[in-house]
């Protein structure tokens, strides 16, 4: 009985397996090319470019070790500017990620530092991570950190329009 259902389930998988690898080349290219004219953000990056492919290519070693993640160069412009007054500890441009040392806003009494991420090319919210913590190393409400998010974001729109881009 065993055997019976293990040569079911292997078909079952087979035909899964089977069916999944149908496709036309000309379907894929032309949902590719959808999918890059829906991305208007892709020259703002700095560090690298997205990468286009299948499945296979992962099991490929012909990656190139100097590979870089793309980060958005206007949220990465406009963290630096609105956290200007925390003192930068490490700065990682290829990763999208830097760290701030403890200072105090200009009118505030508490300290913080902030470890913010910025993980995509695209300008919206969801390219942007912020994290604060105070001297005491209690995490800041919720609001407060999407204030700061909020300010990164309007800046990074405001270099963007300055620099002459929609």
């Amino acid at each position: 009985m065993t055997m019976k259902r293990f040569a079911r389930m292997a078909c079952l998988g087979s035909l899964v397996i089977l069916l999944a690898s149908c496709g036309s080349r000309e379907a894929a290219d032309r949902q590719r090319e959808q999918l890059a004219q829906a991305e208007p953000y892709r020259s703002d990056v700095v560090g690298g470019q997205r990468g286009d492919g299948n499945i296979w290519q992962l099991f490929r070693n012909s990656a190139d070790p100097n590979t870089r993640i793309a980060v958005n160069r206007y949220i990465w412009t406009a963290a630096l500017d609105v956290l200007s007054f925390l003192p930068v500890q490490t700065v990682d441009p290829f990763s999208g990620v830097f760290t701030t040392g403890y200072g105090t806003p200009p009118g505030g009494g508490r300290a913080y530092r902030a470890t913010v991420y910025v993980q995509d090319a695209a300008l919206d919210a969801r390219s942007l991570h912020v994290s604060l913590q105070t001297s005491g190393g209690a995490a800041v409400s919720a609001d407060t950190t999407r204030v700061i998010e909020d300010a990164i974001l309007t800046r990074a729109r405001q270099l963007r329009l300055a620099d002459g881009k929609r």
